[in-house]
């Protein structure tokens, strides 16, 4: 009894810890600073300068040498998460009776193809009020797809977005129950959405403005490998060379310097001290970026979206604190979609997890040889999202997706889940 009182008092000495960051948050948020500010303000850092566009050489350079595992690549989430607003790249409908968004009986926003393209247009009491045109497609469609228009030099999200559950049209994640114009894209979005983007804008001057002939869609090679012309140039010239030239080989970083690679995107909300697309494979993430201590602390009481941190989840994990070369791509390969295999990935933990390699899933003497095919739902489940909530029409309440967690542990809800979908049902008598 006495420890329970223990862990509960240590557990509500952390959620005061939590309060007293998110007001200091808050705080920090309405200050007067502009982004150049802040950034002059930061502590020290390398005055590192972005890649050009001139620099990059484009996917479909790498193809000619490295053909297959190009067309592997544009099979991934990584190479789909942004593209040109082509119809064939936009998975909600267009047809009637499944075009449309209804906010309310009077309120109605429709997406249709007209003869100078894709639009959401906003109709009120049957009348037309706007029409928004579709300049950028964002999201590989696994969970959904959202949607921005341009207007001037300026990029902003629509306010309708797709959500692949339901195969349906649904308000955009965050957005009232109203029709919103005005939430801006800025280069920190782009990202991790896009291999380049660039900026008619000083850096820290908001809002950004973008050229948008000079977008690079997706998270192509480039974004992991760096800027290439230099490396085509090369070994154009040079077709007898076998070691890669002017480029960078991710399989020789370090191993902070690999997962550094992928905390860009997937190491949750960072505070920026340099400009956007400054940070290139092989630098350290923290000349770039201050993590957000809030969320650090989320992630040691085991209270952080499964959406958007999984460097924080999987660091939090035994399998990476009591390994010194486990990294994302341990198990992932960044060149092929291998999304949903589930028996692939399992494959990859017993290279760790078996026979002379303890420690063994204490569940291997009821399900034998066949816990080897899915580790995965026992013990990363998927879980709801805070962060990705989409309002569907005709409900009240946001419907989340869910996301497989990377903290890797013990669930044991979804072990007696998985132990009872695994049970095999009794013959029946003859």
């Amino acid at each position: 009894m006495i420890s329970i009182v223990r862990r509960r008092s240590v557990r509500v000495v952390l959620l005061i810890v939590l309060i007293v960051f998110g007001l200091t948050k808050c705080i920090d948020k309405n200050s007067n600073k502009s982004d150049a500010e802040a950034i002059s303000d930061s502590p020290a850092t390398p005055q590192l300068h972005a890649p050009s566009y001139s620099q990059f050489a484009g996917g479909g350079k790498c193809a000619g040498c490295h053909k297959d595992i190009y067309e592997d690549h544009k099979k991934t989430g990584h190479f789909l998460t942004s593209r040109p607003p082509d119809p064939a790249y936009i998975l909600g409908s267009f047809k009637e009776g499944k075009n449309r968004y209804d906010y309310n009986p009077s309120l109605v926003v429709v997406m249709e193809k007209r003869d100078s393209g894709l639009y959401q247009v906003v109709y009120f009491k049957g009348e037309e009020k706007v029409a928004l045109p579709f300049n950028m497609v964002v999201g590989s469609g696994t969970k959904g797809q959202t949607f921005v228009h341009q207007k001037g030099n300026r990029l902003y999200q629509l306010p309708i977005s797709y959500f692949s559950e339901a195969d349906q049209w649904s308000n955009s994640p965050g957005f009232p129950s109203r029709v919103l114009f005005d939430r801006p894209i800025t280069t920190r979005c782009l990202e991790c959405h896009a291999t380049f983007a660039e900026t008619i804008t000083p850096p820290g001057q908001e809002p950004e403005e973008f050229n948008d002939k000079k977008i690079i869609y997706g998270v192509d090679c480039e974004r992991c490998h760096g800027p290439a012309v230099e490396h085509v140039e090369f070994h154009t010239a040079n077709p007898g060379e076998v070691r890669g030239k002017h480029i960078q080989d991710p399989s020789a970083l370090t191993r902070q310097q690999i997962v550094d690679l992928c905390a860009l995107c997937h190491g949750g909300k960072m505070d920026k001290i340099q400009p956007s697309f400054t940070f290139t494979a092989g630098d350290k993430l923290s000349d770039f970026f201050i993590p957000d201590s809030l969320q650090a602390l989320a992630v040691n009481l085991g209270n952080v979206d499964v959406h958007g941190n999984q460097n924080g989840l999987l660091k939090a994990s035994k399998c990476y604190t009591m390994s010194s070369t486990l990294t994302c791509v341990s198990c992932h390969n960044p060149h092929k979609n291998e999304r949903g295999s589930l028996a692939v990935f399992s494959q990859r933990c017993m290279g760790c997890h078996s026979a002379g390699h303890e420690p063994i899933c204490k569940m291997t003497g009821k399900l034998g040889s066949s816990i080897t095919s899915n580790c995965i739902d026992c013990h990363m489940p998927k879980q709801v999202s805070r962060a990705i909530a989409l309002q569907m029409p005709g409900e009240d309440v946001p419907r989340a997706a869910l996301i497989r967690s990377h903290f890797i542990s013990i669930y044991p809800d979804e072990t007696s889940k998985f132990l009872r979908s695994s049970e095999k049902p009794l013959a029946k008598p003859k």
